[in-house]
Formats: structure tokens, sequence, C-alpha cells
């Protein structure tokens, strides 16, 4: 491969890069809007809601051609850092 090859695939990847921290800011803004509402802890941590995204997203992951191991380990790694999120945001929020 050439380095200009290489450098275009990279440069694909940061834009790619770009466009998913812009998705992660929008789910963020409605995790913390959720954090707000959620009665108790175990409503923020809810693992049945968990286990439903991870099999949707598995599912998303095979109807779009991407490999559902990854997809559901990004995600089990993303839900976990916005679980710790929405606890702190539920902390700040409840009555």
């Amino acid at each position: 491969m050439t380095s200009t090859g290489i450098e275009s695939i990279r440069a694909e990847i940061d834009e790619l890069d770009r466009q998913i921290v812009g998705l992660v800011a929008r789910r963020q803004h409605w995790v913390v809007e959720a954090g707000k509402l959620k009665a108790d802890r175990a409503a923020v941590q809810a693992p049945g809601r968990v286990e439903k995204v991870i099999a949707k997203v598995r599912d998303l992951a095979e109807e779009s051609g991407a490999a559902p191991e990854v997809v559901e380990r990004t995600y089990r790694a993303m839900i976990a850092a916005f679980i710790d999120l929405e606890l702190s945001v539920h902390e700040e929020h409840k009555p």
C-alpha cells in the first residue's frame, strides 16, 4: 500500500470519528435527560434494558455488514460509561 493510499484511508477514518463523536454527544444528551427522570439507581442501571439494546445493535450490525461481536463490545463499553454518567446526573436531580 502506498503512503497516499494509507493517508486516504486515515482521512476517511478521521471523518468517521468526527461523525461518531457527534453521535455520541447526541446520545449523551438523551442519557442525561433520562437520568433526571429515573426513580432510582436500579432504573438507571436497568440490566434488562441493556440486554435489549445489545440484542438490537447486534441485529443492526448483521444487517449492515458490521461484525456483531465488535458492535457488542463497543456498545457494552459505551453503555457502561453512560450508566456512570447517568448515575451522577440522577444523584444531582433526585428529589
